[in-house]
């Protein structure tokens, strides 16, 4: 049996407040929230992180994400919008292995300060950056799906 816990969330096997399902992903509610209705839309297939997620699936994940942002904004607990965040890695503060996307509905005046320290952000070399990241996009297109054919360096 599969260790990790959102996998055993996904197969029936470990408790939680599922508020959909299909045949490729569940979502629920967080057990920690940072806001009430704080939900959780994960792969069932076990991706640690997006390196192994397959692309249509983490399409997936994010149309299902924006499906629930919405019909939390519809629902009665009444939200103004919605933070949609995937930590991808420990460096990114991702706590379980295991690729999942946070839909924490946001509502006016709430305390949470989700972007704090983001409002004096400065630009460094941004030429250099765009030229890195249009060459990162360069390299992935040669490696073929999913990171085919990719090496350490």
């Amino acid at each position: 049996m599969n260790d990790c816990a959102f996998c055993r969330i996904a197969a029936g096997e470990a408790p939680a407040d599922k508020v959909y399902e299909d045949d490729a992903l569940c979502a629920f509610l967080d057990i920690r929230p940072i806001t009430r209705g704080h939900t959780l839309v994960i792969p069932k297939q076990h991706a640690a992180e997006l390196e192994d997620l397959d692309p249509e699936v983490g399409a997936q994940v994010f149309r299902t994400g924006h499906r629930l942002a919405l019909a939390i904004r519809r629902s009665s607990l009444r939200t103004d919008g919605a933070n949609l965040v995937l930590n991808d890695g420990k460096a990114a503060f991702q706590t379980v292995p295991h690729v999942h996307l946070h839909v924490v509905p946001r509502r006016h005046g709430d305390t949470f300060r989700f972007a704090q320290g983001f409002l004096l952000r400065r630009s460094r070399d941004p030429i250099a950056t765009a030229s890195a990241i249009r060459h990162g996009i360069v390299t992935l297109d040669t490696e073929g799906p999913a990171g085919e054919g990719r090496t350490e360096e």
